[in-house]
């Protein structure tokens, strides 16, 4: 055991010198700028996978930013989304009074169908706030030919977060354009005959029928 016990001994001593050598030759000697061989990488940890860090946004994998989420992040939407303790509230950059509705309202129309924060909100709250500017309806009435076909894609959406923004946003601009929207509500009473049959949506939709109707006056 005594024998045993100083084997033990100096190889532990061993250890220990040796990690003592090798920082000393690291301070005192400095690696080249240009290594003419190449060094060798470490190999990836299985953790690395699920690490979101070592995950490359631009990589060829990754799915390209919608048209909404690039208008974002270049600053085409003059509004921000700021964190409340108690609720989440759009800051403007500008008045929105100021703020031309082609193509902004438009555009957060688009971003209707978007899945993830902060796009969400910020499409809606900002489509909402929008249409309660003073000169809304002169506003929005010609922009109709391209808001409806928006409005119809939001609400074929599989989503069903999407497709309630969708029905919430047309009867906000039902309420602003009144009439107008007449002729545009064939192109989408099909994509609310179909969610009718949805039990969870039912009287949603029929309570978005009647303002559509209430709105739009007997003709509608």
């Amino acid at each position: 055991f005594a024998v045993l016990g100083s084997n033990v001994l100096r190889m532990s001593s061993g250890i220990q010198i040796k990690p003592k050598t090798a920082v000393q030759k690291s301070k005192t000697s400095s690696p080249l700028p240009c290594s003419p061989e190449p060094a060798i990488k470490p190999q990836p940890k299985p953790s690395d996978k699920l690490n979101p860090k070592t995950i490359d946004p631009f990589g060829a994998h990754s799915r390209p930013p919608s048209a909404f989420a690039a208008i974002y992040a270049k600053g085409g939407i003059p509004c921000r989304l700021v964190h409340g303790s108690v609720k989440h509230r759009l800051q403007w950059e500008c008045l929105p009074e100021t703020v031309p509705f082609d193509p902004l309202l438009v555009t957060l129309a688009e971003g209707l169908r978007e899945t993830k924060h902060p796009y969400t909100f910020v499409s809606k709250e900002g489509f909402k706030e929008l249409l309660m500017v003073e000169g809304a309806t002169e506003k929005a009435i010609p922009l109709l030919p391209r808001l409806v076909p928006v409005l119809k894609a939001a609400l074929a959406h599989s989503d069903d977060e999407v497709f309630g923004r969708g029905l919430d946003a047309l009867v906000q601009l039902s309420a602003v354009v009144g009439p107008s929207l007449n002729d545009h509500l064939k192109h989408l009473l099909t994509s609310l005959s179909r969610r009718l049959m949805d039990k969870k949506f039912r009287e949603k939709i029929t309570v978005a029928l009647q303002k559509l109707e209430q709105y739009g006056g007997k003709v509608s």
